[in-house]
């Protein structure tokens, strides 16, 4: 259900169920979650791209899935919401440069999905929505990346009218960075990937962390830590390497 291919140092993972529009069952959850917390610990891996078989990216959860739930207790639909949580937060803060290949549909929990991602890149004909409140439920564990990627004013929007939307609109609005043509999507997604790779992964790891940080806070709150966070970095190795590399007018090692 979910495949990994590596070349080099980006891993690219694919939800792999195109007959059901790689729709999300409790199984695939759990695979997905510990590929990302696996991927996230590997040295050899810098950039991983996030991506759907077939014409969907992601329409969700699975229906069987989702008649099942109704017959859960109060417990196994809470357990069932932590592990979609869990899910998302493993994306969202993987260490790693995350990019989400939009290749289609992505409705609910493919939505959030692709806000988790980093850089995400969709084609024209994707559509998009957070559709749960017109099956009487609500985009609840999705929302906390959702409500970061796009701000309250849009969630309120989407969120309460479950209404579909276009790359075009996703785009607005922050949910996706980049929309093209269906022939230029590769092509994107392989630019975005080498303009990461420029970049040190252990200070792309740290600035992720900086901005969910930044962000919870007040500016004067988050002086000692990014006080400290720009020493931290200008002393270790990537910042010596780096530093050096730009003063000697030479390509810095983890572009080599």
């Amino acid at each position: 259900m979910i495949e990994i291919d590596q070349d080099g140092s980006v891993a690219t993972v694919t939800l792999n169920r195109p007959e059901s529009h790689n729709a999300l069952t409790p199984e695939m959850i759990g695979e997905l979650t510990a590929v990302f917390r696996s991927l996230g610990k590997q040295p050899n891996v810098r950039v991983i791209v996030l991506t759907g078989n077939g014409r969907s990216f992601c329409a969700g959860a699975d229906l069987a899935a989702m008649r099942a739930t109704a017959d859960y207790t109060f417990e196994e639909n809470l357990a069932d919401g932590e592990a979609i949580f869990d899910l998302m937060l493993a994306v969202d803060s993987c260490p790693k440069a995350v990019v989400g290949r939009i290749n289609g549909a992505a409705i609910g929990g493919g939505a959030g999905l692709a806000a988790c991602c980093d850089i995400t890149v969709a084609v024209e004909r994707a559509k998009f929505a957070f559709s749960e409140v017109r099956l009487g439920i609500v985009p609840a564990v999705i929302s906390p990346f959702v409500v970061a990627k796009i701000g309250s004013a849009n969630s309120r929007e989407l969120f309460l009218t479950g209404e579909r939307f276009s790359a075009g609109r996703a785009g607005q609005i922050g949910l996706v960075q980049h929309v093209v043509a269906e022939e230029a999507l590769d092509e994107t997604v392989k630019e975005r990937v080498g303009q990461l790779l420029m970049a040190a992964s252990g200070a792309q790891a740290d600035a992720k962390r900086l901005i969910r940080i930044v962000t919870r806070g007040s500016k004067e709150e988050m002086r000692e830590y990014t006080a400290e966070l720009i020493a931290q970095r200008r002393a270790s190795e990537e910042g010596r390497e780096g530093m050096s590399a730009f003063l000697e007018k030479r390509r810095p090692k983890w572009q080599e």
